[in-house]
C-alpha cells in the first residue's frame, strides 16, 4: 500500500511537471503569434510595422531613398493627422500611422508636394543641393542650387523667369521657402510628366502612384516586404491630401488582416481610401 502512494505521487509530480512544461510552451507559441504587424512603440515605419508572417522586409542601401522612406518618423500610435491649420483630420479608417514633419501654415502640402517635399528632404539632408530640382506647371525648372545661391523666381502669368535677389544661404529655413514656391506652382500634372513609368511588377521603394490633372492625386510606396517561399511582394503607401494635411500611412481597407501592406498582385486596379489608381500609374524618380 506505502508502494502504490510512493508511485501515484511520483506519477502526480511527472503530469503537474509536464501540464507546467506545456502551458509554458503554449505561452511561447501564444506570445509569438500575439507579435502582429502593428508594433505600437516603433517610432519609425520599419520599426512600427512588422513584415506578415511568412514576409521579410525588403533589405535597402544605406544613404539610399528607400532607407530613408523605411526610416521616416512617425507620430505615436492613435495620433491624427493635422490639417494645415491645426484642424484634425477624422480617420475613417484612412490612415495607419501620421508621419512627424511639420507642413507650414499655408494650404499648400498636398498630395504630389509631399512626394516632392520627402524627394527634396533627402537629398538636402544628403547635401546633394544640385539633384533637388522640380517643373512648374507651366515647365518651367526650378533648381534648388540657383535658389540656394540667391535667385529667386519672378511668376508672370504663364511665364517664369530667375532674377538676383540675396546672398548664399543653405538653411533649413530658405530650402522650406524653396519648396513652398514648388508647392505653390507644380503638382500632380507637373510631377507626372518628370517621372518615368515603370512595370508593376519592377515596383521599388519609392515609386509612385500618380494620375496627373485638377485634382489629381498621388501616392508613394515606403515600404515593401516579399515571401522567402513564393516571391510574392507586399509594399506600403503613404500621402497628403486636400486641404494640405500631415503625411499619413494608408491603411489596406481590402484585406484588414495585411493592414497597411498590399499585395504586389492587386490586378489591373489599386483601391486605396481616397483614390482609385490603375496598374499603369507607377512611375519613378529618374535620378
Amino acid at each position: 500500500m506505502y508502494l502504490n502512494k510512493v508511485i501515484l505521487s511520483l506519477l502526480s509530480v511527472i503530469l503537474l511537471c509536464n501540464c507546467a512544461g506545456d502551458n509554458s510552451l503554449h505561452s511561447q507559441q501564444s506570445s509569438k503569434s500575439e507579435i502582429g504587424i502593428v508594433n505600437s512603440k516603433g517610432d519609425r515605419i520599419i520599426t512600427r510595422f512588422n513584415a506578415p508572417e511568412g514576409y521579410k522586409r525588403v533589405t535597402t542601401n544605406d544613404g539610399s531613398f528607400a532607407r530613408y522612406l523605411q526610416n521616416i518618423k512617425l507620430k505615436p500610435e492613435g495620433a491624427a493627422v493635422l490639417y494645415y491649420n491645426g484642424g484634425r483630420k477624422s480617420n475613417n479608417n484612412v490612415y495607419k500611422a501620421v508621419v512627424d514633419m511639420p507642413i507650414g501654415k499655408r494650404d499648400l502640402h498636398q498630395c504630389a508636394d509631399a512626394i516632392m517635399r520627402l524627394r527634396a528632404e533627402y537629398l538636402w539632408q544628403d547635401k546633394r543641393y544640385n539633384d533637388i530640382h522640380f517643373n512648374f506647371t507651366n515647365g518651367f525648372r526650378v533648381d534648388y542650387s540657383k535658389w540656394m545661391n540667391g535667385k529667386r523666381i519672378v511668376v508672370k502669368g504663364n511665364r517664369s523667369y530667375w532674377i538676383d535677389k540675396t546672398g548664399v544661404d543653405s538653411s533649413y529655413k530658405t530650402f522650406w521657402r524653396y519648396m513652398e514656391t514648388i508647392f505653390m506652382y507644380a503638382g500632380t500634372l507637373s510631377l507626372s510628366k518628370e517621372l518615368k513609368p515603370v512595370d508593376v511588377k519592377d515596383m521599388q521603394i519609392g515609386d509612385i502612384f500618380i494620375q496627373g490633372g485638377s485634382p489629381g492625386h498621388a501616392v508613394i510606396v515606403v515600404d515593401m516586404a516579399i515571401n522567402q517561399e513564393t516571391g510574392d511582394k507586399l509594399f506600403m503607401l503613404a500621402q497628403s491630401y486636400m486641404p494640405a494635411q500631415e503625411i499619413q500611412i494608408l491603411t489596406n481597407r481590402h484585406n484588414k488582416s495585411l493592414s497597411p501592406w498590399y499585395k504586389l498582385d492587386f490586378g489591373n486596379t489599386l483601391y486605396t481610401p481616397e483614390w482609385t489608381f490603375n496598374r499603369t500609374d507607377l512611375k519613378r524618380f529618374t535620378e
